[in-house]
């Protein structure tokens, strides 16, 4: 979906600002309550496509619903808002992974009935229990906590089958089956009728999927060659933007999966794409290395300006180039030359040191800048690499070869103290819920019970619960206030369906319009998923307008104690995300250096993405000083961790002289100790680090043999790299005080 947007000049906007010019309304007055109605007033046409489809879809189901005179039609549409989506991805992952959970979720609802007959204590245990371990999984799944998260959402499906099914049945176990049959009816029935007709409005599918995917690279790619060119153009704050941009790349990623479905499984070239999208964040790696190594004066030489003059201005280039296909193999040509520069480069400033080692006697300053200059251009080849590697696996996915067995997974993180909360904030909201039923003997209580656990299953993994829960109850009241006006005004009077699908096309059309505006998709989809639910349409033509309030007065009720429960147990803490975040980047750091390879370089990118897209989503994207800390804690937890990474890999060769080895090694056997929580080791690990550069300075300047020299070089590089970030990030890696939340107080 476009997420609103709405071209300049709209004809409707157009005589509306024509006719409140001719009555004297002032401008202000246009961009204030217009501004906010654009979505209804004119929305984009892929919008309104998405709210036509949807509606016709949820009308189809809830007829044949009606016509095959089910106990509950309602449940049929609900089925259809709830997959509904805006690309036919996105509809039909979501409605697989529905399906999926739906499978599960009334196997565990059958045998919860079955297991716990007459006892409503045990099964409220047993079922809040089923209900957080469905949470618990899902949150391991792979993918972001987000709502476009399908495989997580097989989990929320899982509890809302779980719920519905459940609670009906445990009034009347003895037609257990039958109910799980016909609430398994409904769902089937509406995800088929959603599948259906989105399928009638998808043109060119595979040819706008494999589009999509080109423009979402070259979007990513846009973005980050601007910032690594001012990065060479030496502007030092050019990757204070990275996180945003890592954060929008994590969710382009979330996009392929989407795009593979519409493609089908016939090739490979998400896999392809996946993989390029990961080269272009592992640039920023080379660009944060980069960045460390030119914060040294000395090593912006002549032959540095040169090639990255030369560098910048390919970067600048590149996007626009990378839209004519025709132009990639002279793009990949320029590429190789500026690879081969810098190669050259390299070279030329180790040919120099050779020369001055083996005529003494040695000017030790101009010495020392010739290396600087040459490690930092060694780190610019090493990025151009990257970018090498990332536009070949893109040409790749934009024309697959033959016979492409190309894999590239999708990348799983999984954090087991949020999968725990999780479990006890859905378990807990869960049993209170029924606590209530069962203590006020409630005759509405199973279905106050039904809608907390719907909202449990949704909510309890997302990162803002509470936030998400509280948009969902203004959309339960303003649904609760439509569907009022619609069961004593408009339904009593329709006796046949036609009638009654015309008057729901407007309020279902006003909730397909609301879901395309981003700052009502929460309370929009409370809207879409409950409105027949309060209506309760018949097969007789009227509706129960006693069972209106039954229904309505519980789901507001649930609404509000699903956003208390989230506020008052295990509520969002910003200050211990952000803490907790700081010691498993610390953590991981001790253990990089105590054992061998126990993660990659893409897994140390993909962890340290995660958590940055965590840590803005926990403050809905408002930055300050403390956030930024933060940020940049991350990323240079990120950056330390690849060049401990790097150092690994160097012992592992075995080039180095033994004098080298094992300073290096004592400086890891440091770091292995590093900053805990009740202070510790941080100033030990950085004067272990500055011993082991002065250490490797020494021995460089000294050695003969080339390929040690080179070797000393390598692990020169990263241990700078180190240091630099230690001493730039001493507040966030120094935890002898538990927050950096006090000293910008």
């Amino acid at each position: 979906m476009s997420g609103g947007a709405i071209p300049e000049k709209h004809p409707l906007l157009v005589a509306l600002e024509s006719l409140l010019a001719r009555t004297g309304l002032s401008a202000p007055l246009m961009s204030g309550w217009m501004g906010r109605l654009r979505w209804l007033i004119a929305p984009d046409i892929f919008n309104f496509g998405y709210a036509l489809r949807t509606t016709l879809a949820a009308l189809i189901a809830l007829g044949i619903a009606l016509w095959w005179e089910l106990g509950s039609p309602q449940w049929a549409p609900l089925t259809v808002w709830m997959i509904a989506q805006g690309s036919r991805g996105k509809s039909l992952a979501k409605a697989r992974w529905h399906m999926f959970g739906m499978v599960v979720g009334t196997f565990v609802a059958i045998a919860l009935v079955a297991a716990t007959p007459q006892q409503p204590l045990m099964f409220i245990l047993l079922l809040s229990a089923a209900i957080g371990i469905l949470c618990f999984i899902g949150t391991l799944l792979p993918g972001p906590a987000a709502m476009t998260n399908y495989r997580m959402h097989g989990m929320r499906a899982s509890g809302f089958t779980l719920t519905i099914i459940a609670l009906d049945g445990s009034a009347d176990p003895h037609h257990i089956f039958m109910i799980a049959a016909s609430r398994a009816t409904y769902i089937t029935l509406g995800i088929t009728c959603e599948t259906v007709i989105s399928s009638l409005f998808q043109f060119k599918l595979t040819e706008r999927a494999r589009d999509r995917l080109t423009e979402n690279f070259i979007a990513a790619m846009d973005r980050v060659c601007h910032t690594l060119a001012a990065l060479l153009q030496g502007k030092p704050d050019a990757l204070n933007t990275s996180p945003e941009m890592m954060a929008a790349m994590a969710a382009m990623g979330d996009q392929i999966e989407f795009a593979e479905v519409e493609m089908g499984r016939h090739g490979h070239e998400g896999d392809h794409a996946r993989a390029a999208l990961a080269g272009v964040v592992n640039l920023f790696s080379c660009g944060l290395n980069l960045s460390a190594l030119m914060r040294d004066p000395a090593a912006h030489g002549q032959r540095w300006q040169k090639i990255a003059d030369r560098g910048s201005n390919f970067l600048l280039s590149l996007p626009d180039r990378l839209k004519n296909p025709s132009d990639f193999p002279n793009v990949m040509t320029d590429l190789a030359e500026l690879r081969a520069a810098t190669r050259v480069d390299a070279a030329d400033c180790l040919a120099l040191e050779m020369d001055m080692v083996t005529h003494p006697p040695v000017d030790t300053a101009l010495e020392e800048r010739v290396t600087r200059e040459g490690q930092t251009i060694h780190v610019l080849g090493g990025m151009l690499d990257g970018l090498d590697a990332s536009l070949t696996q893109f040409e790749e996915s934009r024309n697959p070869p033959a016979h492409d067995r190309f894999r590239y997974r999708i990348q799983t993180w999984r954090d087991w103290h949020i999968a725990t909360a999780n479990c006890l904030r859905a378990s807990v909201s869960m049993f209170l819920a029924g606590v209530i039923w069962i203590t006020t003997a409630w005759p509405d209580g199973l279905v106050f019970m039904m809608f907390v656990g719907i909202v449990c299953s949704l909510f309890s993994t997302l990162e803002t619960p509470a936030m998400a829960s509280r948009a969902f109850f203004h959309g339960a009241v303003c649904v609760s206030a439509v569907a009022l006006i619609i069961t004593f005004w408009a339904v009593p009077a329709v006796t046949v369906y036609e009638m009654l699908a015309m008057v729901l096309v407007p309020p279902m059309m006003l909730g397909g319009l609301a879901f395309s505006n981003p700052r009502m998709i929460l309370g929009a989809v409370a809207y879409n998923l409950f409105l027949t639910i309060l209506i309760g349409p018949l097969n007789q033509g009227r509706t129960d307008e006693i069972l209106f309030f039954n229904t309505a007065m519980p789901l507001c009720l649930a609404m509000a104690f699903c956003t208390w429960m989230y506020r008052t147990f295990l509520p969002l803490d910003p200050d211990g995300v952000r803490w907790n975040m700081r010691v498993q980047i610390l953590q991981m750091l001790r253990g990089l250096a105590k054992k061998r390879y126990i993660l990659m370089p893409r897994d140390v990118i993909g962890v340290s993405v995660e958590r940055m897209v965590r840590l803005l989503n926990t403050v809905a994207g408002r930055r300050g000083p403390v956030i930024d800390a933060y940020l940049r804690g991350v990323l240079s937890g990120m950056t330390v961790g690849l060049a401990i990474l790097n150092l690994r890999g160097i012992l592992v060769r075995n080039e180095l002289p033994p004098a080298a080895a094992r300073d290096i090694q004592d400086m890891l056997g440091r770091m292995a100790q590093f900053t805990g929580r009740y202070g510790g080791h941080y100033g030990r690990t950085e004067r272990a680090t500055l011993m082991a550069v002065n250490a490797l300075t020494h021995l460089e300047q000294h050695e003969t043999n080339l390929s040690r020299r080179v070797e000393i070089l390598r692990a020169l590089a990263s241990l700078q790299v180190i240091a630099e970030e230690l001493a730039e990030n001493r507040l966030f890696f120094d935890a002898s005080s538990p927050y950096l939340d006090p000293v910008f107080s």
